[in-house]
C-alpha cells in the first residue's frame, strides 16, 4: 500500500510540476484524490461487472463525475465542467433514456449468440491496448503542442479561442456529431423494439366468439348487478339472499306461468 501511495504522489507531483507550478501539492488536492479515486475505480469496475445495462450506465456516471472533479482540482475548471455537463449530464443521461425506453431484460446479455466471442473480445482488446500504447509512446516523444503558451498568456485563457474555432471553422463537424448522436439513439430504439407476442382480440371478434360458444349472447350485466338474469319476471333479491314475489307484477307473473293466456287483465 505504501508503494502505491508513493507512486501516486510521484505521478501527481510530476503532473503538477509540468503544468507550470513548482510548488508542492496542497493537502486539498491529496484529500480530493484519495476520496474520489476509489469512487472512480469502483464505478469503472462496476460498469464492467454489472449484469444490468442500466446499472452499468449509472456506474459509468459516477466515474465520469469523479474525473470531472479531478480536472477541477488540477486547475482546469473548463474541462471539468465540460466533463460533468456534456458527458455525465447529456450523453450518459441519453444512454440511460435509451436503455430504459428499450426495456431490455438482464438475461439477454447472458446469451452467447456467437461461440467463442468472449475469448476473441479479450484477445482483440489486449491487442488494441498494445497498439494504442505503442503509438502513444512513440508520438509523445516527437509531437509538441502548439499555441498553448500563447493561449495561456491571455487573460481569458484558451476557452474563447476554442469556442471560436468550434463554431466557425468546425461548425459542420460539430453539427454532424450532434446529428450522429440523435441518429444513434433512434437506431437503438428501432433495433431494440420488440412487438408484443400476444394479439388482443378486437371487440367484434370477442362478440363473435361469445355467440359461437352459445352462452351469454347478450351483454353481461354491469358491476353491482347481483341477479342472474335481467328479465322483468325475475324476482328481486333480499339482503339475506331470498327472493321477494312482490317485486314481480301480477300480469307478468301470469303471463310467465301461462304463455298462451289471452286476457292479461287482473
Amino acid at each position: 500500500m505504501s508503494v502505491v501511495a508513493e507512486l501516486t504522489n510521484t505521478v501527481l507531483a510530476a503532473a503538477f510540476k509540468s503544468s507550470g507550478n513548482t510548488g508542492a501539492m496542497s493537502t486539498g488536492e491529496k484529500v480530493g484524490f484519495w476520496c474520489l479515486a476509489p469512487v472512480a475505480l469502483g464505478g469503472a469496475m462496476g460498469m464492467v461487472l454489472a449484469r444490468n445495462a442500466v446499472h452499468s450506465a449509472l456506474f459509468l456516471v459516477s466515474t465520469m463525475f469523479s474525473l470531472g472533479v479531478f480536472y477541477v482540482l488540477q486547475s482546469g475548471p473548463f474541462i471539468g465542467m465540460v466533463q460533468i455537463i456534456v458527458y455525465t449530464g447529456a450523453i450518459m443521461i441519453l444512454f440511460l433514456f435509451v436503455l430504459m425506453l428499450i426495456g431490455r431484460d438482464s438475461e439477454d446479455s447472458l446469451i452467447e449468440t456467437l461461440r467463442g466471442q468472449r475469448i476473441a473480445a479479450v484477445v482483440l482488446g489486449i491487442g488494441l491496448a498494445g497498439l494504442v500504447g505503442s503509438g502513444l509512446s512513440r508520438a509523445l516523444g516527437v509531437v509538441h503542442a502548439r499555441g498553448l503558451n500563447a493561449a495561456a498568456g491571455q487573460s481569458d485563457g484558451h476557452v474563447p479561442e476554442l469556442a471560436e474555432l468550434l463554431f466557425t471553422r468546425y461548425v459542420f463537424a460539430f453539427e454532424l456529431t450532434s446529428a450522429l448522436l440523435i441518429i444513434a439513439a433512434v437506431g437503438a430504439m428501432v433495433l431494440g423494439h420488440s412487438d408484443s407476442q400476444s394479439d388482443v382480440a378486437s371487440q367484434p371478434e370477442q362478440s363473435r366468439a361469445r355467440f359461437r360458444r352459445g352462452n351469454y349472447p347478450a351483454p353481461v350485466p354491469g358491476p353491482g348487478v347481483y341477479a342472474l338474469a335481467d328479465s322483468v319476471a325475475t324476482p328481486a333479491l333480499l339482503p339475506d339472499g331470498s327472493t321477494t314475489p312482490a317485486s314481480v307484477v301480477d300480469t307478468v307473473e301470469r303471463r310467465r306461468l301461462d304463455p298462451n293466456i289471452s286476457d292479461t287483465k287482473s
